[in-house]
């Protein structure tokens, strides 16, 4: 991403309930914001916010929670996300924090999370609107952005510039390799 755009595009440090499944895949997205006792969720429920936010098409979509402010809190668990296992979604990305890392494991999807929280966090945090732009991790994700995660960090890839931000990564990995020969040959060359 570092050769094709300038903007911020990485998130590190997240953790998953199964750190050896990468996530990809385009991104949907559930704005989190702060908790307000006049808008109950029963109009702004997660469910509903789900479904409005996969779409008709929601096979290998990438599941994005904004934390809304609150890393530290739980934006969801094992109960409600087994909507993303349902739907067949590749996964969740949140820099907020998941609960139930048991339940999660055990599903057909990848999750990455600022960690795992062991109690509810409705009071803190409430879902608020589907599929806008979002702020994870200090990036902006939109809608349609590609979404990688591995135990690395995350990078969110645009959309329109999928094609040439992956062609650039095969360039780094065929230049890396080269800059592995040529280092593994220094020693010998420099001897005779």
């Amino acid at each position: 991403m570092g050769r094709v755009h300038i903007h911020r595009a990485h998130i590190l440090a997240l953790a998953s309930p199964d750190p050896t499944r990468p996530l990809f895949g385009p991104a949907v997205t559930i704005a989190f914001l702060p908790y307000r006792d006049d808008l109950p969720e029963s109009q702004l429920g997660f469910a509903d916010l789900f479904y409005e936010a996969i779409g008709e098409d929601p096979n290998g979509r990438v599941l994005v929670l904004s934390s809304g402010g609150y890393p530290d809190a739980s934006h969801s668990g094992g109960t409600k996300l087994s909507r993303v296992h349902n739907n067949r979604l590749a996964g969740v990305l949140t820099d907020g924090r998941l609960r139930d890392f048991d339940e999660l494991r055990r599903y057909d999807f990848a999750t990455w999370c600022r960690g795992e929280a062991t109690r509810w966090g409705g009071e803190t945090v409430m879902p608020y609107a589907a599929n806008i732009a979002v702020e994870v991790g200090g990036v902006l994700i939109t809608p349609g952005d590609y979404v990688y995660a591995d135990s690395a960090g995350a990078v969110v890839i645009p959309a329109g510039s999928l094609d040439r931000v992956l062609d650039e990564a095969s360039k780094i990995d065929d230049e890396d390799r080269e800059s592995l020969e040529q280092i593994r040959n220094e020693r010998s060359a420099g001897s005779q």
